[in-house]
């Protein structure tokens, strides 16, 4: 039966993926977020996941402005990393599953979500950051399974209603019945701002409250709704809704195994989470 391990929180910005293809990981600019990575590549040696669940925001990539879901889930075979140009270059497509995508689909769907379903799909850095982070020889032995989440076009949703989506993506990870594990991730932030008069704003204070409280007491995140976040974060930092998404489908009593953060990187606040699934929950 299936069983979730836990749960990867990370910042996705592109020049991560620029010093990874540089070889930067040891410049004192880079290291002390690098070296964020060691617990998470032990954890993942041990626990050997099958399958990855990506919550993450598309940049333009599939949806732009134009045309822009709320929440959209892939069921596509394959994913090819096609970015706008700043992250990492590879030509090899990430493997999905759409079995599972589409098992995920119809239980939130019954769960009263409407996403919008992606037969076919690239990802951009906000996918391969964090893959090349947390395998970094290049060999993803995960099937990928991504959900987008609107972080970009107003209106954007809820702090709730993205915990909310988790847990329901959660409740349908309980329900496969296959011998699978899974490993859930959240990624991007945490606080910046890329344009305007507040162009590279950081907020250590909030960056903080969401590291304290993302294991033990989720729902103190959810107290801000989406424009205090946009004020408190900067217009870039509401992507902590793919943290808080990601930590709504861990449904098992959650421990944190590791935490780092680091200012800046490329005007951002980064920061790497590390939560175990202490029940393993099983379907």
């Amino acid at each position: 039966m299936s069983e979730v391990v836990g749960g990867i929180f990370t910042s996705h910005v592109p020049g991560i993926g620029g010093a990874i293809t540089k070889g930067l990981q040891h410049d004192p600019y880079w290291k002390p977020f690098f070296d964020g990575f060691g617990p998470i590549h032990a954890f993942l040696q041990r626990e050997k996941p099958d399958v990855a669940v990506v919550f993450y925001n598309d940049h333009g990539l599939n949806f732009f402005l134009d045309k822009m879901p709320t929440f959209a889930v892939g069921a596509a075979p394959d994913y090819r990393h096609e970015d706008e140009g700043w992250g990492i270059a590879f030509d090899r497509p990430m493997p999905g599953y759409p079995d599972l995508s589409w098992h995920i689909i119809e239980s939130i769907v019954n769960d009263e979500f409407d996403p919008v379903t992606c037969q076919t799909m690239t990802v951009d850095h906000a996918v391969a950051v964090p893959f090349e982070l947390a395998w970094p020889d290049g060999d993803f032995p995960v099937k990928l399974v991504p959900v987008a989440i609107n972080t970009v076009q107003h209106p954007l949703p809820s702090p709730k209603r993205c915990y909310d989506l988790g847990k329901a993506v959660g409740r349908a990870l309980e329900s496969w019945d296959r011998d699978e594990k899974i490993v859930i991730f959240g990624t991007g932030g945490l606080s910046h701002q890329l344009e305007g008069g507040r162009a590279g704003h950081i907020n250590v204070d909030y960056d903080k409250f969401c590291l304290r409280n993302l294991a033990p007491d989720p729902e103190a995140l959810l107290q801000h709704d989406t424009l205090d976040i946009v004020e408190l974060a900067g217009s870039q930092g509401v992507e902590i809704l793919n943290w808080i998404a990601a930590r709504g489908a861990l449904r098992g009593s959650v421990r944190e195994l590791a935490s780092n953060y680091h200012v800046p990187i490329s005007n951002t606040a980064a920061a790497t989470v590390l939560l175990e699934n202490r029940e393993k929950v099983r379907a």
